[in-house]
């Protein structure tokens, strides 16, 4: 299996599970075997405990969904250019279900793939950082855990605003082609970050940036404000803007919607 970032695609290979607690879990338990390389996907048909943002669960019923890890070797990239890595990898999915909406996919920052107002997937990248005396720090590892709505129609009543590719096009898909073909645009943008740096990538992300240049309201702590939506800088803080320009680090705010 060849372990060249330049060369090994994101996807090669594929492995299906049939049920895991979380698929993130999974792949990280096997890199730190030496079982898995950059581009192997690990992909469940069931997630009895998928991880979400915050500490929070991602909910999917069985073999209707895309719940997928992919293993990455993102060792040209320091601890501190981490959001690159988020950002290549939400722009690629954002590309990739435009295609089946018919609608334009938005980015909710950091890296939420949103139709209209309703949640259609979500990212969770967890890295494994190498930390030696006589080298610079770098991200040596990075598993990309994707988890997007397919053919599910119901959802728990505590999830306010999720929604699926099957009730935005009314067409049923298959969760493990669409997985498939998932991989390859994320191996597309991630050797595009590789190849031409962070701007192509940024570009797009705040091309596709959800409330762009709209007026929504943020909570911090518990302060409630409103705020218009300016861009997201290469360091992953959300810029805004109200009486005065404000940035905002990932974890800092909460979104009403």
């Amino acid at each position: 299996m060849p372990l060249n970032p330049a060369t090994n695609h994101i996807g090669t290979p594929f492995i299906e599970l049939q049920s895991v607690d979380s698929t993130n879990n999974y792949a990280l338990g096997r890199v730190h075997e030496g079982m898995a390389y950059h581009g192997t996907c690990f992909f469940a048909h069931e997630q009895t405990a998928g991880k979400g943002q915050r500490g929070k669960l991602w909910i999917a019923n069985k073999d209707v969904n895309i719940t997928l890890s992919i293993v990455l070797k993102p060792d040209f990239l320091q601890p501190f250019q981490q959001f690159q890595l988020s950002a290549c990898v939400a722009a690629a999915i954002q590309q990739f279900l435009s295609k089946y909406t018919g609608d334009v996919i938005r980015i909710k920052w950091p890296n939420d793939l949103y139709w209209k107002d309703r949640k259609l997937g979500g990212i969770l990248i967890e890295n494994i950082v190498r930390n030696r005396k006589s080298e610079v720090s770098c991200i040596e590892w990075s598993v990309a855990g994707i988890g997007i709505n397919v053919n599910q129609t119901k959802f728990p009543e505590d999830l306010p605003n999720p929604v699926s590719l099957k009730q935005i096009t009314g067409k049923n898909f298959d969760p493990v082609g669409l997985a498939k073909e998932l991989c390859q645009s994320v191996d597309l943008s991630y050797k595009k970050l590789m190849n031409e740096g962070m701007e192509p990538i940024l570009e797009q992300y705040n091309k596709f940036l959800f409330k762009k240049n709209e007026t929504i309201k943020l909570k911090k702590d518990n302060r409630v404000f409103e705020v218009i939506i300016k861009a997201v800088e290469k360091t992953g803080q959300l810029v805004t803007e109200h009486a005065f320009e404000e940035r905002f680090n990932f974890g800092e705010i909460e979104w009403l919607i």
